[in-house]
């Protein structure tokens, strides 16, 4: 088949890390593996001393006050001078905002395909709440625009892919068309379960016969940490339980917090952790939970079934066609800590019984099955023009 050359557009990229930063990297690995080409057009804030990675081009932006983490490019609008010299057969828009309009502006420009992805609930109510303008009539005018512009960008899409049929569905009932389930990824190169966890555990004073509770991801109010937390007070009684919570965020603090007024001897915090090191968290724990109400697909559970490990998970939106009771995990009611709590304690009572299930699962969102499907699009999208 013919070798692309493909530029992926988006708004987060390495040192950030999230589940949009992870389908690049995998999907980047395993077509660059193949021959393809794939450059990266993204943002940074950082102007006098511009990181330089091999086919990543940093535009320069500020950064998103309600997440430091992430940038906003003030003007990428040049990249299309970039894409001529590159010989560009598609780009692929990862965000439908700042890169992902000027991935958008370019294709018209250069006439190039166009496939978008749709990574991010942006109308999930703590969303919402956290990063919309405070102003009150400045929210409600981006909360009754800004989906309407998004399901506007996709349109203009020659092909949208998403990581669900959850939402694929959600897409074509708001009318799209052309939208392909294309889930992202899990490495097992860098996920699998030979890896040990024991020098972490001993390195945070957890005993042999702890079990330990493990959540990976952003702190922020629409992954509902909450819940987990709450779920650490109802099982205090459990003395050999330790739940630790990886990754940063907006709420960080505001989970901290909490954890100190629930008076959480048994909960710690580890902070961002580096995505080589991520496998040796994950290789620590007994149990994965993740409560979040906002996931389009939710790779961080991904990645723990790929270690072997049961989800606990909300029964909501892409986790619940993920996640089989009694067989790769459990699923609880979104918000019910009580039920979250019953059914942590089934998985740690059998952890054993769920390890085939979950590695079965993962193994069906390798990179070299996947990354067909993802082809598959592209070269229909250019052989339709």
């Amino acid at each position: 088949m013919e070798k692309l050359s493909l530029a992926f557009y988006t708004d987060t990229y390495v040192p950030a890390i999230d589940g949009v930063v992870s389908s690049i990297l995998n999907f980047r690995k395993e077509l660059e593996s193949r021959g393809h080409s794939v450059y990266i057009f993204t943002s940074s804030k950082v102007l006098s001393n511009p990181i330089k990675m091999k086919n990543v081009f940093f535009y320069p932006g500020i950064g998103f006050k309600p997440y430091p983490q992430y940038n906003v490019a003030l003007f990428p609008y040049n990249s299309i001078l970039k894409l001529s010299s590159l010989n560009v057969d598609i780009i692929h828009a990862h965000t439908p905002f700042f890169m992902g309009l000027a991935g958008m502006m370019s294709s018209k420009v250069g006439k190039y395909p166009l496939v978008g992805s749709f990574h991010t609930m942006v109308n999930n109510k703590a969303v919402i709440k956290d990063y919309y303008p405070k102003n009150p009539q400045l929210r409600k005018l981006t909360t009754k625009y800004l989906w309407r512009y998004v399901i506007f960008f996709y349109k203009k899409c020659n092909a949208t892919t998403t990581p669900s049929n959850t939402i694929s569905k959600m897409l074509i009932n708001h009318g799209l068309t052309n939208v392909h389930t294309i889930p992202n990824t899990v490495d097992p190169e860098l996920f699998n379960r030979k890896i040990d966890g024991t020098r972490l555990r001993q390195s945070l004073n957890i005993k042999d016969d702890d079990k330990i509770i493990l959540y990976v991801g952003r702190l922020s109010k629409e992954k509902k940490i909450e819940v987990l937390l709450k779920s650490a007070k109802y099982l205090k009684k459990n003395n050999n339980l330790k739940f630790l919570i990886a990754g940063s965020g907006p709420a960080e603090l505001y989970y901290k917090t909490m954890a100190k007024r629930l008076r959480l001897e048994n909960v710690q915090f580890l902070g961002s952790i580096k995505r080589e090191n991520l496998p040796e968290v994950y290789a620590s724990s007994d149990v994965f939970c993740i409560p979040s109400t906002f996931e389009t697909q939710g790779i961080v559970a991904l990645e723990a079934m790929a270690m072997g490990k049961p989800v606990v998970c909300a029964d909501y939106l892409a986790l619940k066609e993920l996640v089989s009771n009694g067989k790769n995990g459990e699923k609880f009611k979104p918000g019910d800590y009580i039920e979250c709590s019953k059914k942590i304690e089934k998985a740690l009572n059998n952890t054993g019984a769920y390890t085939n299930g979950a590695v079965k699962t993962a193994m069906d969102f390798y990179p070299k099955h996947v990354t067909d499907k993802l082809l598959d699009v592209y070269y229909s999208v250019l052989n339709s023009r």
